[in-house]
């Protein structure tokens, strides 16, 4: 079967542009207004000629950013997201602070996003840290760790239990401060096109599969890929790669990788979630007015609200159409879900060895894994024992 494109490889049966149009207005106006209020109250010291509550922003210069993003412009959940920050700033200042958003490859290749935003070629990008693990292994506790934490614990970590402080010290040598942009949640495992029921059968598979998971799976004999998500499909198609993971069956469904390999592996131990960053320049950040950082962090917030929401609203119809389309799920077998596990907690170890700041950031994140681990499997794993039924069972 050929190929649609990212944008055309949405079946009938999904909401159509219009619908999601809609929803995406309806979106941006309560954010827009929630975050609003919040920033008269935050600025009215300031907005001493404000008209009718207006923010005080509307008398600040015109600022135009450009945010290159690691994502295809088709992918609405992700790339999407990054629009709906442009918007909502420009919302919040009267067109004042715009920001437009260039999808991978437009301004530049999605695997150099954080270059871009270093070197201060854009304002800002929107990326996902483990892509540049090969700058500072510490970023993938920015993005996510094989068996690691979940969307809730992740955010939790990155917006209330200290993690963002830690992870920007490490941007911080990159002349980048991070803001989190969003979570992807749990992932599935990835396509294959051919079964693998242990360990052994890993072995001298090709991959596409960056970060951390990457590393684990190299350990476990296979040949690992990074490439960017519109690579993904002809590398798969034309068996280039054996196997690849993304993100779940909403964004897998888009970029068609059910037409280029039959097995639907789960669970993706490698994210069980995956937080993507918007990384701006540290000089475009500080030459901000005040005002407008203000309006940029509570658009930051409410893009990522936005986007979880998103992916737990998509994903279940993705998933069913997939799977009456003939995907073969299967399950990872426990033995290489026990050998990943060691496998990571192997790696781990030995970076923090060999590196202090990665020891500071590891263990402040083990820390709080550690104890949001016993909270939710004392409150939620419970229930969701005895109330979920086993998916693919229903």
């Amino acid at each position: 079967m050929s190929k649609k494109t990212v944008d055309e490889a949405v079946p009938a049966t999904t909401p159509t542009v219009a619908d999601e149009s809609l929803g995406r207005r309806k979106f941006l106006g309560r954010a827009a207004g929630v975050a609003g209020a919040g920033l008269v109250t935050a600025c009215g010291a300031e907005a001493g000629d404000a008209i009718e509550g207006a923010p005080a922003v509307q008398t600040q210069p015109r600022v135009m950013w450009r945010m290159a993003s690691s994502f295809p412009r088709g992918l609405d959940a992700i790339y999407g997201s990054g629009e709906m920050l442009g918007e909502i700033t420009s919302s919040l200042t009267g067109g004042r602070f715009q920001i437009r958003a260039y999808p991978a490859g437009e301004l530049v290749p999605g695997l150099q996003v954080m270059d871009a935003v270093q070197q201060g070629t854009v304002q800002v990008g929107q990326s996902t840290s483990y892509y540049y693990t090969g700058k500072n292994q510490a970023l993938a506790f920015d993005a996510g760790v094989p068996f690691g934490m979940t969307a809730r614990q992740q955010d939790a970590w990155l917006n209330e239990g200290g993690g963002l402080e830690v992870v920007r010290s490490v941007f911080a040598d990159f002349n980048i401060i991070s803001f989190p942009g969003g979570n992807t949640g749990g992932q599935m495992g990835g396509w294959f096109r051919r079964e693998v029921n242990s360990v052994d059968d890993l072995r001298g598979l090709k991959m596409r599969i960056p970060g951390l998971g990457g590393d684990v799976m190299d350990r476990m004999g296979v040949t690992v890929q990074v490439l960017a998500g519109g690579d993904i499909y002809p590398a798969l198609e034309r068996g280039a790669i054996d196997a690849t993971e993304w993100v779940g069956p909403y964004d897998d469904e888009k970029l068609g990788l059910h037409q280029a390999a039959p097995y639907y592996y789960y669970p993706g131990w490698w994210e069980p979630s995956a937080s993507v960053s918007y990384e701006v320049n540290q000089q475009a950040w500080d030459q901000l007015p005040s005002d407008y950082q203000a309006v940029f962090e509570v658009a930051a917030k409410a893009t990522a609200r936005r986007m979880l929401s998103y992916y737990d609203a998509k994903n279940p119809g993705a998933l069913q159409r997939l799977i009456d389309g003939g995907t073969q799920m299967r399950s990872f077998s426990d033995d290489i879900m026990a050998e990943a596990r060691t496998t990571i907690g192997e790696i781990l170890e030995d970076y923090a060895g060999a590196d202090q700041q990665y020891r500071r950031v590891y263990d402040h994140w083990r820390g709080f894994k550690e104890a949001s681990y016993r909270w939710f499997g004392t409150a939620e794993l419970r229930f969701a024992s005895f109330a979920f039924p086993d998916g693919m069972s229903v």
